[in-house]
């Protein structure tokens, strides 16, 4: 029996896509702040990764008020 090297998900949706290369470049912007900070944005990080699981649409638009109150920019809703 011949094993093929993992390639990727077998699906393609762009917007799961998209929220998880957002998911990834919001860990990396909060890595190098202070422990303590660190770790509670982290832990509103995964919360909201659990929530796509279940909301994708949801965790997309928590995700994008997380990072417009990281950035300090306006966000809508």
């Amino acid at each position: 029996m011949s094993t093929r090297p993992w390639t990727g998900p077998e699906w393609d949706d762009p917007a799961l896509t998209d929220l998880a290369l957002r998911l990834r470049e919001a860990h990396r912007l909060v890595a190098p702040l202070p422990q303590a900070t660190r770790r509670r944005l982290i832990r509103h990080l995964l919360a909201i990764t659990d929530l796509a699981k279940r909301d994708p649409e949801l965790a997309a638009r928590r995700l994008e008020t997380f990072l417009a109150d990281f950035r300090g920019t306006p966000h809508g809703g």
